[in-house]
Order: structure tokens, then sequence, then C-alpha cells
């Protein structure tokens, strides 16, 4: 595992990280401890030094089970939370300090946690970016002790330049992908600018670029990438990267076109991700034990060729860019 700098946190995180959406069972499915508990372990393992759940993230029980990994193991694990999604209706109005707050004390408890090593806002209405007293409510805590630095989460670039005129946000957390290519044109090299590490999530596209799906192939009635397709319950943004999935699945075929025998789609993903320096880590998610394992590896893949990329570039440029470039 290599390991890179999260902006001025100054934490050395492991590129290859772990997201907790779907922790524990895949999306739709029930939470299931055990193999929540063996996904963790077996993240550790490899050198995964970096887990970002929320207070969202399957009914809370994905911070529980955080919180008892983080106890499990004697080495040093960076913990990152999100809070405000929890919000409801989900609207400007109903952001405020001591609701936040609140979220923050609840997340300490469950995870059992003194200090929250990074707390991110769970991609907050727009209007909240421009309210200096939510961010200043998190400078509070960090003077008690509560949380140790502030990050964003976000589904529009400009949200993330917004954010960026705030001292004390340490990292944004983007969707960043093959599909995604929009947040490195503006975004990053201002981050980089004023040190602020970059998350990126979403690196696989809702399971797009693991090349593992078929224009026939269906999902279930709980899982997002069905219900979620035309943006009805959150930013249509999070569901395949807002591309329309049989369009998605035509430019994964062609991807697939161009990638030498030996290569894995999945590491390719996530390798493209890192050719970026101003990446701090990619937060691939995971399911199980395997899917932990597949995604360390791709740490240890040399970097992607000009070729390839130029390629990536092409397939980009004439099927997908057209279709989400200018909306994120």
């Amino acid at each position: 595992m290599n390991y890179r700098t999260l902006g001025k946190t100054g934490f050395k995180i492991s590129e290859i990280s772990l997201g907790t959406w779907q922790l524990g069972g895949k999306w739709g499915t029930d939470f299931d401890e055990k193999i929540a508990a063996e996904t963790l372990d077996t993240a550790i393992e490899a050198g995964v030094n970096f887990i970002d759940t929320a207070d969202v993230y399957k009914g809370t029980e994905s911070e529980v089970a955080v919180g008892k990994a983080v106890k499990r193991t004697d080495k040093q694990i960076h913990v990152a939370t999100k809070c405000g999604r929890q919000i409801n209706p989900h609207i400007n109005e109903n952001y405020t300090p001591e609701v936040l707050r609140g979220y923050v004390e609840d997340s300490l408890q469950r995870m059992n946690l003194e200090t929250i090593d990074l707390i991110q806002l769970h991609c907050p209405p727009t209007e909240v970016y421009y309210r200096p007293e939510i961010f200043g409510e998190f400078e509070k805590l960090k003077e008690e002790g509560k949380i140790q630095n502030l990050g964003v989460s976000i589904e529009k670039v400009e949200e993330g330049i917004k954010a960026l005129e705030y001292d004390n946000v340490t990292s944004i957390q983007v969707i960043y992908n093959m599909f995604r290519q929009r947040p490195h044109e503006v975004l990053f090299p201002m981050a980089q600018e004023k040190n602020v590490g970059i998350i990126v999530r979403v690196p696989l596209a809702s399971g797009l670029l693991t090349g593992k799906f078929s224009k026939e192939t269906t999902f279930g009635e709980k899982d997002h990438r069905n219900f979620n397709r035309e943006g009805k319950f959150f930013d249509v943004g999070e569901t395949f990267s807002g591309i329309p999935y049989e369009k998605g699945v035509e430019a994964v075929n062609e991807l697939k076109e161009i990638l030498p025998d030996d290569e894995n789609l999945v590491h390719l993903a996530l390798r493209w991700v890192l050719m970026s320096d101003e990446v701090s880590c990619v937060i691939p998610g995971a399911s199980s034990v395997d899917h932990v394992k597949s995604n360390a590896e791709a740490a240890e893949k040399p970097p992607v060729s000009d070729e390839i990329m130029k390629e990536i570039d092409r397939v980009y440029s004439e099927q997908i860019k057209p279709l989400v470039h200018q909306r994120w």
C-alpha cells in the first residue's frame, strides 16, 4: 500500500482506502454484522488506514461497525464520518449549528471515540455553503476536542470552490472517475493551492466500471441503481455518475476493447483516479472480503500508460462528456 498526505490535516493515509456505504451487505440488502467486521478487518490488514462512513449508512450501523473495528486493532486508523443527511426535509433552512452539533455528538457515541479525525458536511444544499455560522460551529467543536478536522462532501464542483473560502475546510470529497472528469479541470488545482485534500468517491461509477454489467442486468428493488436512476430520491449523479445506464454499458464495452488481456477494469479505474497527484485517496466501497482484496491490489499496479490514458479520454469525450460534463 502507498500513502499520501490528506491536505492540511497532515494525515498520511492509504491511497486506496475504504468507503462504507454498502458495508455489511450489497446495496438494498440487510446489514450483516459479521460480513462488515470481516470486510473492515481485511481492509486494515491490507494497509488501509482511512475509513469513510456516515451517520446514515445502513441506518447508523456502519458507524457502529467502524468504531468496533478501530477498537479491535492496534494500528492507527483515521476515521472520517459525515453529518447532515438525517435532516428531513433536507433543505437549507433546517441546517442549524445546534442540529449539526447533535449529529457529531451522536456519531462520537456510536463509534465510541473520543474525537473524530474528520467530520464532513454530507452533500448539503448549495445554500449552506454561503452560511459562515455553519462552518464556524465546527471550529468550536474542534476547540472542544470533539473533532480534529472539517471537510465537505459535495455534488457540484462549484460547491467545492465555495467551500475553499473557509480556512477550516481541510478536505473535499467528490465524485471523480473515468466517466466524471470535470473536477480535475478547475477544482483540483484550486484545492491543491490551498493544501486541501481530495477524497474521491464513486470511482467505479456505482459498479459500471467493474465491467460486469450488461444492458440486461437488473438490480434489487431497494438498490439505488434501480430506484434512483432518474434522481427521484437524491442527486442522480450519485447513481452511475449520472449517466443513462444503457449508454454507460456501451462506453464500458468500448473501454474493455482497449484493455490489454491481462488488465482488470477495476484496477484500471482505480489507477486512473490515482494518476492525479492532487488526489489524496480513493474510497471504493466493498460488500465482501474479495472486493477489499481486489481494490487493494490496484495500489501495486503500474501507472496507466499514455496510450491507454488517451484512449480513455477519447471514449469520455465521444460517449460521456456531452451527457454529464457541465452538470456537476
